[in-house]
């Protein structure tokens, strides 16, 4: 009698231990999941809205750019400014020796192979922001022919770096690729 007894307590005591691990591991998967519940959430918000998603990249047709004319486009909502250079700005850019620049750069560096006539860069002065002038005709193109910001004086030269003024750096040449021979995907 006294095994039977014996037994029937062993046995309560691992249904109990067995009762007792199950409910801990319910009750932390539950805490688990009610935590990514409430976490998931907060971290969603800070995800790019659809329209910022929408403009991650662009794509653009040169096609009707002649040489020597620009374009201002927008992507994310910044000025971008499209150039097809002549072989005169080119040769122009070629020049200039490096030690004459304050933000070392060439243009082959700031261009795609094989497409060196195209310069493709942020319409934003790296002074203070603003839009320089340069893409239209006849607007004041600064003293080397690229671009001039007329709030604080920064000339650029024909392939957008920095020549004389106040601002640190060259014009910033997004992330881009052309897809084919007359369309170029900005960012």
């Amino acid at each position: 009698m006294a095994t039977l007894e014996q037994s029937e307590t062993t046995a309560e005591q691992e249904d109990g231990v067995r009762r007792r691990d199950f409910i801990n591991i319910a009750a932390v998967s539950f805490a688990g999941v009610g935590g990514v519940a409430a976490v998931a959430p907060l971290v969603m918000q800070m995800a790019p809205d659809a329209d910022v998603r929408a403009l991650a990249s662009i794509e653009v047709d040169v096609s009707k750019i002649e040489k020597g004319q620009a374009i201002k486009t927008s992507w994310r909502k910044q000025p971008v400014f499209i150039r097809n250079l002549t072989e005169e700005e080119i040769a122009q850019a070629d020049a200039v020796p490096l030690s004459a620049l304050r933000d070392k750069e060439t243009l082959k560096e700031r261009t795609a192979s094989g497409k060196e006539n195209w310069l493709i860069t942020l319409g934003v002065c790296t002074h203070l922001g603003c839009v320089p002038l340069g893409v239209g005709e006849g607007e004041n193109r600064g003293d080397y022919g690229g671009y001039f910001c007329p709030c604080h004086g920064s000339h650029y030269d024909t392939a957008g770096r920095i020549r004389k003024g106040p601002a640190p750096t060259n014009l910033v040449v997004p992330e881009f690729e052309f897809t084919s021979d007359t369309v170029v995907r900005i960012g």
